[in-house]
């Protein structure tokens, strides 16, 4: 019985042997042998082990550690369209900014909806709502981690606001919260931003990294045609009762602004990002480039700002659209400050509003432009009338002005004697009934209100894209043809032929006006063109309807002094005789 169970162990050990010799150990995976134990401290290595093959069997037998996933986060990257009357918005949920916002209503060269985001921008550059950390590598974090939310790939905001909430919390314990909100026939965003680290609240700085993707800006950079009519993006701030518009340079001497702002961002000629009541906050802008859309190797410039706010972030708003001031006034009526109408904004105003009027009626800009300019015209006849004939009575006295001026001629400015000479023009205007300023001052008083009308169409968004007729398309634009400012110069030329001058010297200088108009209108918008064109129009036909009035001008011949007195004593003999003769 013992033989047989000897016999018996030893053939499975040869069977053994056998299997170990003639099968193969599959190959170890790495981290699939579990750890040997520990080797206690008085067990050496053999000499014959060199370190690296230590190393080596340590890397093969020590288990590898697999990144730890993220708490809440997304499982891929995907966009979320939403859209309203006015726009439609494109938000990524990588990081949690929006990528695109294109407006429905104004349009591109390509006849496009135009996205106020730019495009093309590299990776690395911060979109919309970006967020930077105190510390870079939680920024970093953040810029790729992809937030989860439950909202579907298209949202309708067209009749009900539309609310997108995107979270993410990293293994780290990093955890942020946005929340998004845009309401109908609305270009405003109301926001809310929750960030913490392991339960500790962190106050992050928001970013709204290059802006503003405007097309009309980008084609005046690149051609170098109007930019002079068109401004870049900058800076501006509303600050202490003023608007502050702050260009490169200025941001550059003074990039950090903290207060509370009624509305502080960044715009440009038609558009602007801007905080909207943001309260206690500290802001910082940055110039920044861009590669121009299909032009990588074009620079442009662009402004960029981050805000961090002193209270939690929690339903603040940025309106993020076109500069139209009943749009701004209905958000805020400090907010229709941002349009630059200049010094005469309180004329400007309501001719935006007459004009918007006249456009309800005819359904075109081009033309409500014209109908303005006649209204405006026929107002300012009576007092361009008036100007009109004190400057013809300047011009019949000019040969008597002029003789008395020679008498004096020879007199040095500091002569006390010249002042008699004044003396004399006052007692000559005296007894012809003509006030000198009366020809200045009743056309100074039309200067506000044509340098308003200027200003006006200079920078009003309502006539962008707006066609008039022909070859005219856009009215924000330059004549493509230049057929409108060669018109405005030649009638510049005519009307100052006509009109009265009692200088000379004065009217040869005059004629070089219409030269230097020519040239600053000729990349200008041509509804500003248009306006000016029509007003000259106007005023040529409002000249010959004056001339026609008070008649020709009456030239009189001033006599040398020696015959005016050979001709009083001539008189003085009449009298004498008369008298003997009696």
């Amino acid at each position: 019985m013992e033989k047989r169970v000897l016999l018996a162990v030893t053939l499975s050990f040869l069977v053994l042997l056998v299997y170990q010799a003639l099968v193969p150990s599959p190959p170890k995976r790495p981290g699939s042998t579990p750890a040997p134990a520990a080797v206690e401290s008085s067990q050496a290595v053999p000499e014959s082990a060199s370190p690296a093959a230590t190393e080596a069997d340590a890397a093969q037998t020590a288990p590898v550690e697999a990144p730890a996933a993220d708490a809440v986060a997304d499982v891929a990257a995907r966009e979320i369209v939403v859209r309203s009357g006015p726009l439609r918005a494109v938000f990524s949920n990588r990081g949690a900014v929006i990528t695109s916002w294109r407006l429905n209503r104004f349009f591109d060269e390509k006849d496009e909806p135009i996205d106020l985001v730019p495009a093309d921008l590299p990776p690395q550059a911060a979109r919309p709502f970006s967020l930077r950390m105190p510390d870079p590598a939680h920024t970093a974090q953040l810029r790729g981690a992809l937030f989860r939310t439950d909202a579907p790939a298209t949202i309708d905001a067209t009749n009900e606001p539309a609310t997108l909430r995107f979270e993410y919390q990293g293994a780290n314990g990093l955890q942020v919260r946005k929340t998004f909100r845009i309401d109908p026939e609305s270009y405003v965003i109301t926001y809310s931003v929750e960030a913490s680290l392991n339960g500790a609240p962190l106050n992050p700085a928001i970013e709204w990294g290059p802006g503003l993707g405007d097309a009309t800006h980008l084609e005046a950079q690149s051609s170098g045609s109007f930019g002079t009519y068109h401004q870049k993006p900058q800076a501006i701030v509303y600050a202490d009762g003023s608007v502050e518009r702050l260009r490169p340079s200025d941001v550059a001497e003074q990039p950090t602004w903290s207060g509370d702002f009624p509305f502080a961002g960044i715009d440009d000629h038609y558009f602007i990002a801007t905080l909207v009541r943001p309260g206690p906050a500290r802001l910082t802008f940055q110039p920044l480039t861009a590669p121009l859309p299909g032009q990588a190797d074009v620079q442009r410039e662009m402004m960029g700002f981050e805000v961090v706010y002193q209270s939690e972030v929690r339903d603040k708003r940025v309106y993020f659209g076109p500069k139209e001031f009943d749009v701004l006034a209905s958000v805020d009526r400090d907010l229709v400050r941002s349009i630059h109408f200049g010094v005469f904004s309180f004329l400007a105003v309501p001719l935006l509003r007459s004009l918007k009027w006249i456009n309800a009626l005819v359904g075109n800009y081009g033309w409500s432009i014209i109908i303005l300019t006649v209204l405006i015209n026929a107002a300012m006849f009576p007092l361009r009338h008036k100007s009109v004939v004190s400057m013809r009575k300047m011009q019949e006295l000019q040969p008597q002005v002029k003789a008395i001026q020679d008498r004096y001629s020879k007199l040095k400015l500091t002569d006390p004697a010249r002042g008699k000479m004044n003396e004399e023009l006052m007692q000559l205007y005296r007894e012809k009934g003509v006030n000198p300023a009366s020809g200045c001052v009743p056309m100074l008083l039309t200067i506000p209100v044509l340098f308003a009308f200027y200003s006006m169409l200079s920078v009003a968004v309502e006539i962008r894209g707006e066609p008039w007729a022909l070859w005219i398309t856009d009215l924000s634009r330059h004549d493509p043809l230049y057929i409108t400012p060669v018109l405005m110069g030649l009638t510049m030329v005519w009307q100052q032929r006509m009109t009265p001058m009692a200088d000379p010297a004065q009217a040869r200088i005059m004629m070089l006006t219409p030269v230097i108009f020519l040239f600053f209108f000729l990349w200008a918008p041509s509804g500003l063109v248009l306006y000016w064109l029509v007003s000259n129009l106007l005023a040529i036909g409002q000249q010959y309807a004056t001339n026609r009035i008070i008649g020709k001008p009456v030239v009189r011949q001033v006599r040398p002094p020696a015959e005016r007195r050979l001709k009083q004593a001539g008189a003085g003999k009449t009298e004498g005789a008369r008298g003997a003769g009696r």
